[in-house]
């Protein structure tokens, strides 16, 4: 199972995601609470082992500040939270996560037009006027009946994700990976605690094998 950890801030969090087998870490580049300048990213990706997977994270931005910014840094994967469409989403060379928002009523019939464009469909919550890190949780049996007609690529879960319900979401939807960012954090900071839980949780359900 593929683990993100989102709104990476700190140099100290970062590294324990390293050491406890995070797969992939994410820096918020687009207007949220947990936005980091380049510069910022820049300082601690360089202290990262080159194994860990980081991520750029971004809601409407111009391509060619996409590119620069995942030129600079060296960014392995760029998750897209906004209205990019999937002639947008190719031009970045596989290597593009695209965000859509829970939404049983419509059947999530947009995913279909980014077939081939992408190499991760990440499912979040939905609230209106919200791109998406709202921490809320979202009904995830409703997916289930969309699951099989969807795009043949990842699926990695989203949204209210927390140590408590990340295996319950596994047994529910069966992604390939899981992304979190509020779940592991305590007072806006992301708890160290919570991130091992978090991991661990996962790790069990992968051990158990899927129900």
């Amino acid at each position: 199972m593929w683990i993100k950890i989102c709104g990476i801030t700190s140099l100290e969090a970062a590294q324990v995601c390293a050491e406890v087998g995070v797969d992939a870490v994410g820096f918020v580049f687009a207007e949220s609470r947990r936005k980091i300048t380049v510069e910022e990213a820049g300082n601690i990706i360089k202290r990262l082992p080159p194994g860990l997977k980081k991520v750029g994270v971004f809601v409407n931005e111009m391509e060619q500040k996409v590119t620069w910014i995942q030129n600079y840094l060296g960014l392995d994967l760029l998750q897209f939270h906004g209205t990019e469409g999937p002639s947008y989403c190719s031009r970045f060379s596989g290597k593009a996560i695209k965000a859509f928002r829970a939404d049983p009523e419509k059947g999530y019939i947009d995913i279909k037009a980014y077939r081939g464009k992408i190499m991760a469909c990440l499912i979040d919550s939905y609230l209106p006027g919200r791109p998406g890190g709202t921490g809320e949780r979202w009904d995830w049996k409703s997916f289930k009946p969309f699951q099989a007609d969807l795009i043949p690529c990842w699926l990695i879960a989203a949204g209210g994700l927390n140590p408590g319900n990340v295996y319950e979401a596994m047994q529910s939807i069966q992604p390939d990976g899981v992304d979190v960012s509020s779940g592991v954090e305590k007072e806006g900071e992301k708890d160290i605690s919570l991130i091992k839980q978090f991991v661990s949780e996962v790790r069990r359900w992968e051990n158990n094998g899927i129900a």
